[in-house]
């Protein structure tokens, strides 16, 4: 079951401060648990940068644990904050932000973290689309923004060419999209396009893809009292238009996060919309000809496509630890930021390079020629100077109103609603999270 972030618990994170932690090891190495919601491919560069840091020096030793799913990786750290024995370092989903940002008791803001350390810390080396989602009005870091992504459409290029449609220009817009999932439908039966993640599809990257709202106050950037957006017209003509392809599955649903990301690289869903990470697997699984496009795009809205936000995860350092263990986390940041490893990173994982040094020498080494898959996120990310609208969000409790949204679009999937009914619901009961939200979190 997914974990829902709610209010009482936030106000409780707030309010509260952490019991230091076990006394460390009699041993030199001083022990920093680092939780952690990767799998599969990631799973292993995860252990990888934990034991090449191990092994670059010995007063301290990072040990990664794989806590479940984001929503169980939370779940898990609110638990062990219950009980006194939260990790050091913990990956949080970036529409946890907002509710971590308002647990200032409960965690340690990574610019303190590096300041008090003496280790070397420019935010201005670091990309500012992902940097400005994790850092305050005046550009102070909280947290580390540690595996950034953006979505795009990953396609199967010979279930393209097998349903008669053109390999080498896969479908740019969603009209496109939709005429080639009916194709497709009639030589994959189950499934024709997809989506994994399905409100950061249809709603979060949808919305800033087409520089309209999710919310307002710049969908909560510039303030906690926002209102939701997302029973607009083009909202419901979208929605509306994949309940009907539902209908025969040329679209077939794929669950509320990830867990359907499967049906790309068994050759069951031919285009698929998820994440720009997924790289590693579908490099490693997929026994088919493919690539990625970016996220396909109403021509008839101005302005269209205009840039995504990033998805992902950032890793919060926790309060109540020692000198000891926060210098650890510190170098251990330094030693992630390392421009070599940034570029490791971005290269075998499908993650965004998180400095301007990586990404620039990556660029140089003619990287991007040879693998243009992993440009498509950059350019959808930096291709346009962002709006209000698609600088990123910054919702309280988003954890729990994703479920919500979600459940609303599987209503009207499902036909017990309309692509307007459920909207509509999605927006009262959305904003009924939020206003609980302030009311518990918000001082």
């Amino acid at each position: 079951m997914t974990f829902a972030f709610r209010a009482p618990v936030a106000a409780t994170f707030v309010a509260a401060s952490l019991v230091t932690a076990a006394t460390s090891p009699s041993h030199a190495a001083t022990e920093i648990q680092w939780w952690h919601a990767q799998t599969g491919a990631n799973a292993d560069v995860i252990a990888k940068l934990a034991e090449d840091f191990n092994k670059a020096q010995s007063d301290y030793k990072v040990v990664p644990s794989y806590k479940g799913s984001y929503p169980e990786t939370l779940t898990a750290g609110i638990a062990a904050y219950r009980a006194g024995n939260a990790p050091a370092v913990i990956q949080v989903f970036e529409v946890g932000t907002a509710t971590m940002m308002a647990a200032k008791g409960a965690i340690k803001p990574v610019y303190q973290l590096m300041k008090d350390a003496g280790e070397p810390f420019d935010p201005n080396s670091y990309l500012p689309a992902i940097t400005g989602y994790y850092s305050t009005v005046k550009g102070e870091m909280l947290s580390f923004p540690f595996n950034s992504s953006s979505m795009v459409m990953w396609v199967n290029r010979d279930a393209l060419k097998k349903a008669g449609l053109d390999a080498d220009h896969p479908p740019k817009t969603w009209p496109e999209v939709f005429e080639a999932a009916k194709k497709l439908h009639a030589t994959s039966p189950t499934c024709g396009v997809s989506a994994a993640w399905i409100t950061w599809a249809l709603i979060e990257e949808f919305s800033a893809w087409h520089n309209v709202p999710i919310g307002t106050k710049a969908n909560g950037l510039d303030g906690f009292d926002t209102e939701l957006k997302i029973n607009s017209p083009l909202h419901v003509k979208l929605l509306q238009s994949l309940v009907d392809l539902q209908k025969d599955k040329s679209f077939d649903y794929s669950g509320r996060i990830n867990t359907g990301e499967g049906r790309f690289t068994s050759g069951e869903c031919p285009l698929f919309l998820t994440s720009s990470a997924f790289y590693g697997n579908v490099k490693a699984n997929a026994k088919f000809d493919y690539t990625a496009v970016p996220m396909p795009y109403f021509p008839d809205v101005q302005g269209a496509p205009q840039n995504s936000i990033i998805g992902g995860a950032s890793l919060w350092v926790m309060g109540g630890k020692s000198a000891d263990e926060y210098k650890g986390v510190a170098k251990f940041l330094t030693f992630l930021s390392d421009t070599d490893r940034q570029v490791y990173l971005h290269e075998v994982s499908g993650y965004l390079p998180i400095t301007k040094a990586a990404y620039e020498k990556t660029k140089a080494s003619g990287f991007y020629e040879k693998n243009p898959i992993l440009k498509v996120p950059l350019l959808e990310l930096n291709d346009k100077p962002p709006t209000e609208n698609s600088r990123g969000l910054r919702f309280g409790n988003m954890v729990q109103m994703r479920d919500i949204w979600a459940e609303e679009i599987e209503a009207a999937l499902s036909g017990q609603k309309s692509a307007q009914a459920a909207l509509d619901a999605a927006v009262e009961r959305g904003n009924q999270m939020l206003r609980q939200f302030e009311r518990t979190a918000v001082k």
